[in-house]
């Protein structure tokens, strides 16, 4: 870890709110191929300053990325690199943010974790630089799921951070922070851990998070819960989750996991 990175937590105030609700809007990460077109279509609307349409392009190679166009999502952030817009030195520095954070995205999801780490850590000091919380905190989640050996130490960064702002949007990193970490912690073999960061989540997707958010963090803490042995409330967390989503197919696996079909008796013949 670097710990160079230690002192740069952005200011909360320069939070670009508006900007970032607009990208909420538009991504749907169910259909990266929608999101990219409405991000096309942003990167290109005149009605934005350079400095809008470039942050869209940013997402537009994201989506791209997604969908396994890597060398396309590239070409888009190398363009954005060579222009860098931006009315100031804080929207350079948060451009820059958000083209590493992409590339090294793309880097961890081709498992080239070597090049993922560098960029994320670059994309901490730049989100500082250009004032953007926000971008801190989705560059040091990107770490501690990345980072291997330093997940504790960028997710306590985040905690640091958290604790110092009231947006709820930002809060809502809380969620992911503690998620990660918890699995972290399980698959390191502890699961009681696991489970106070899971039940963090919880606590954090029910104040700040979607319903998505909401669900999947109840579905860590049944599953950290049937490592524990406690099968009877892991079970009957499932069995809520499946009242509202009976085709989840991991919900539907932890049920069976946790109360499996009875065997058919096997048939017998009279002497």
């Amino acid at each position: 870890m670097d710990d160079s990175t230690d002192a740069l937590h952005a200011d909360p105030s320069h939070h670009r709110g508006h900007e970032q609700q607009a990208i909420d809007r538009m991504w749907d990460f169910g259909d990266a191929a929608a999101s990219e077109e409405r991000f096309r279509a942003a990167a290109a609307d005149e009605t934005l300053s350079a400095h809008g349409r470039a942050v869209m392009a940013t997402q537009l190679a994201r989506a791209m990325g997604i969908q396994h166009r890597e060398e396309e999502a590239l070409a888009v952030l190398d363009e954005l690199e060579a222009a860098d817009p931006g009315d100031s030195d804080e929207e350079a520095a948060e451009l820059r943010a958000r083209i590493a954070l992409e590339r090294g995205r793309m880097a961890a999801a081709g498992e080239r974790v070597d090049e993922a780490v560098p960029e994320f850590t670059r994309a901490v000091r730049e989100a500082a630089l250009g004032g953007s919380t926000f971008l801190v905190l989705d560059a040091l989640h990107m770490l501690a799921l990345n980072d291997t050996g330093h997940e504790e130490e960028w997710a306590a960064e985040g905690f640091d951070i958290l604790e110092g702002v009231r947006d709820p949007r930002l809060k809502r990193w809380g969620v992911a922070l503690h998620n990660n970490l918890g699995w972290t912690k399980h698959d390191g073999g502890d699961a009681q851990a696991a489970l106070y960061h899971f039940q963090k989540a919880v606590d954090a997707a029910d104040r700040y998070g979607t319903p998505g958010q909401q669900h999947v963090a109840r579905w860590s803490v049944g599953r950290a819960l049937r490592t524990l042995g406690r099968t009877d409330e892991a079970l009957e967390i499932q069995r809520e989750l499946a009242l509202a989503r009976p085709d989840d197919p991991y919900v539907r696996a932890e049920i069976e996991a946790l109360a499996p079909a009875p065997t058919e008796a096997e048939p017998t013949i009279e002497p």
